[in-house]
């Protein structure tokens, strides 16, 4: 049977389910629509307009003639992949595979390079794994800090696999000129080549933003609706008795069978799941941590969707995923262990954070707290950069007053 009448024969078979079980589905609809609209779609919009517009003004590219020194040695990529990998890092996925996408599009990566960033700057934000996940699920803010701290370790892991990953590279940027001269001229050669006024830009970038929103927001629905349909047949069960025998056998509690196998399709589903086991505190955040560093097939088609329209392929980003989820894992589990002194430090000195009340509120005041977080973002780059800036200026002072 070939690949298409494959997928034919599954998607009747889940209509036939929706119809057998119509009140699941509805029920499983309306949930993925509210944690779009309460979680989703406040934390990513303001990082997703701001992309675009960086995008269009040609900061990125001014960005990435910075960070060129950076991120070639530490990760084999042009600098323009700082930018993506830190509004990955900062807003959560898809953020990362969309400027990843972009990138690949306006030929700033090769096809390899793209497929490195995609695989490590595409992660869960802190807005959701503080808010959603420490504090809606677990009421433990503590808990979001230490996840988060595994889930930005996770990713540097992943990006120095990634290093492994052979292909063609896009040539290393001359150095003719001073550091920040170069800069400049990257930054207006890319406004003249986009050309589009302000006022366009930004009305292009808020109709292409809400497009996203909306398909994310129908992978969300359609992957809930999937998951607990399946659930309600029964069909799973067997699956989840095994899985939980391989659980026992390799010393962690079965009941996290269920958690394991609703996060392989949607993260926010096997997280909760994870949260509601019998399991202990340590065993639970293990769990959730694998799930979303995994993110499930939900997140994985937006990823897709993201970059489709450009050569990078999909399996290295599976590979991707599965490092992450279980370098994700190890970290969550020797931070609530030997090195729990780490995630308690910083949880008292990152506000950001450790703050509860904005992540746990309503629409606004989420999409404040993103736009806060995006505004912090913007100061933290500019320091870094005035601090690299001033480190080569010193550097060269040093050279120059010896000769």
């Amino acid at each position: 049977m070939t690949r298409s009448r494959i997928l034919a024969v599954i998607v009747f078979l889940i209509a036939a389910m929706i119809v057998v079980f119509p009140e699941v589905a509805f029920q499983a609809s309306l949930e993925g629509l509210i944690l779009w609209f309460e979680i989703v779609l406040p934390t990513l919009l303001p990082f997703f307009i701001m992309a675009d517009l960086l995008m269009g003004l040609g900061v990125v590219h001014f960005l990435g003639s910075l960070l060129d020194p950076i991120m070639r040695p530490l990760f084999r990529l042009p600098g323009v992949g700082g930018f993506a990998l830190a509004m990955g890092l900062t807003a959560g996925y898809p953020m990362g595979a969309k400027i990843t996408g972009e990138l690949a599009r306006n030929k700033l990566l090769t096809q390899v390079e793209a497929e490195r960033l995609a695989g490590f700057a595409n992660t869960a934000g802190p807005l959701f794994l503080v808010g959603a996940v420490g504090v809606g699920m677990f009421g433990r803010p503590d808990l979001g800090v230490t996840l988060l701290i595994a889930h930005l370790a996770g990713a540097i892991f992943v990006g120095f696999c990634m290093r492994l990953h052979k292909g063609p590279e896009s040539p290393q940027i001359k150095t003719q000129g001073s550091y920040f001269g170069r800069a400049l001229q990257a930054l207006d050669k890319a406004r003249k080549s986009d050309g589009r006024s302000f006022g366009t830009l930004f009305g292009d970038s808020v109709k292409n933003t809400f497009q996203s929103m909306l398909f994310i927001g129908g992978c969300i629905m359609i992957f809930s609706v999937f998951v607990q349909v399946m659930g309600a047949t029964g069909i799973l069960n067997p699956i989840k008795t095994v899985l939980g025998g391989i659980l026992q056998l390799v010393g962690l509690d079965a009941s996290l069978a269920p958690a394991l196998l609703n996060g392989f399709f949607e993260t926010t589903l096997g997280a909760q799941t994870a949260s509601q086991s019998v399991a202990s505190l340590g065993g639970q955040a293990t769990a959730a941590s694998l799930i979303i560093g995994w993110s499930g097939l939900s997140v994985q088609m937006q990823v897709a969707a993201m970059i489709s329209g450009t050569k990078i392929r999909f399996k290295p980003y599976i590979y991707a995923r599965l490092l992450h989820g279980l370098f994700a894992a190890i970290v969550t589990a020797l931070l609530l262990g030997p090195i729990s002194f780490i995630s308690t430090s910083l949880g008292n000195t990152l506000p950001a954070v450790s703050t509860s009340h904005y992540l746990n509120g309503s629409f606004a005041a989420r999409f404040l707290a993103s736009a806060r977080l995006a505004t912090s973002f913007l100061l933290i780059l500019v320091i870094i950069l005035s601090a690299v800036w001033l480190l080569k200026r010193m550097i060269y002072i040093s050279f120059k007053s010896r000769s």
